[in-house]
């Protein structure tokens, strides 16, 4: 088994680097937070004129027709620069789920959005929450309240779990139009905006291809989990650089800090937790490559140690900066408030913890 990207995925990741290192530095996340924007449209058209937006669509959709491994790339990448993009929701969530769900006629009228650059989300509660009242679909349009939606503001459609008639949850898609009212939520990391939708009386129509959307829904989170761990593992690593960087700078007793013990045993622990991290990211982009069976087993890894490790860096990285490092100045706390977001946005590590385990459970009683 190659445990490794190939030539041209490393290649594309120095392109994707390149590009966001000049156009989305840190000042460019603190400007999305501080102005409160929705995000980044010039870093958005870039990534978008890169082709990142098409790397998994079908070419008969106006994609290039590539696999998920070249996304992993891309998400790394995300996650190092904390680029105010809406990847995750319109790449990780909404595409997945018209993926798994939508048929070929209705890729083709919804997937070319995203390829030019429209951002997609997807409402639908993703943390393992049972009885949520979920917005009503009469068979036309779609009525009721979508409570907690990434990027919701910002999208232009989105991919509902409605309820029918007779309360059977499906997965419909529809224009977010003027009939859609959206009221912005307070989050930690306002780069990631959430938003709250109501529906009243919005046209939308059911994915014809979806039988079951819970288990669409199911199949969508992982394969969301495991991209996003990518960005996770992206802005772990950098957390380590920041630190590292720090501690060869500062000087103590006449000694740069990293030379003393106290130093050096945090950022080799750091250092560990981003290893394990990066194994287990790898397996699940093996498996997600391959839609193996251990998918769900090889998600909750990703997600698990991937949310561990980059909580412990950004918290590690504001200790290495001491004092300085709790102020609004530095960049220290960009990193803790998206890894903290970013812990709970498919569901707290409890439910993934659990998942991991009920996996392990049924490969040792089969």
């Amino acid at each position: 088994m190659n445990f490794d990207f190939s030539d041209d995925q490393n290649m594309l990741r120095d392109e994707v680097r390149k590009f966001l290192i000049n156009e989305s530095p840190l000042i460019e996340a603190r400007q999305v937070m501080e102005q409160e924007q929705l995000y980044s449209q010039p870093v958005w058209r870039g990534l978008t004129g890169l082709g990142v937006t098409s790397l998994m669509l079908p070419v008969s959709c106006g994609g290039h027709g590539l696999g998920a491994l070249e996304l992993c790339v891309v998400a790394e990448e995300i996650g190092r620069q904390l680029a105010p993009v809406p990847l995750a929701s319109t790449l990780y969530l909404a595409l997945q789920a018209l993926l798994l769900g939508a048929s070929e006629a209705q890729q083709q009228r919804w997937l070319p959005r995203i390829a030019d650059g429209a951002i997609a989300t997807l409402a639908a509660p993703l943390d393992a929450a049972q009885g949520m009242v979920l917005p009503r679909f009469d068979g036309r349009a779609l009525h009721g309240l979508a409570p907690l939606v990434s990027d919701g503001e910002a999208a232009a459609f989105a991919v509902v779990l409605a309820q029918d008639e007779a309360h059977r949850p499906l997965l419909v898609v529809a224009d977010l139009d003027a009939s859609v009212a959206r009221r912005r939520l307070a989050t930690l990391d306002k780069s990631r905006p959430f938003a709250e939708l109501r529906f009243e009386a919005t046209p939308a129509e059911a994915l014809d291809a979806c039988t079951d959307a819970i288990a669409v829904l199911a199949q969508v989170r992982n394969r969301a989990a495991i991209l996003l761990a990518f960005e996770q593992l992206g802005g772990a690593d950098a957390a380590l650089e920041m630190a590292c960087g720090y501690a060869r700078e500062r000087k103590a007793f006449g000694r740069a800090i990293g030379s003393y013990q106290g130093i050096k045993h945090k950022l080799a622990d750091i250092y560990t937790g981003n290893q394990m991290a990066r194994s287990h990211c790898y397996y699940g982009a093996w498996a997600l490559l391959s839609d193996a069976p251990e998918l769900p087993l090889a998600a909750a890894g990703a997600r698990t140690s991937a949310s561990a490790a980059f909580s412990y860096a950004a918290q590690e990285n504001i200790q290495t900066h001491g004092g300085m490092g709790y102020t609004w100045e530095l960049d220290c706390h960009m990193f803790y408030r998206r890894a903290r977001q970013l812990a709970v946005m498919l569901g707290s590590s409890h439910v993934w913890r659990e998942q991991l385990v009920q996996n392990l459970e049924r490969q040792l009683v089969a």
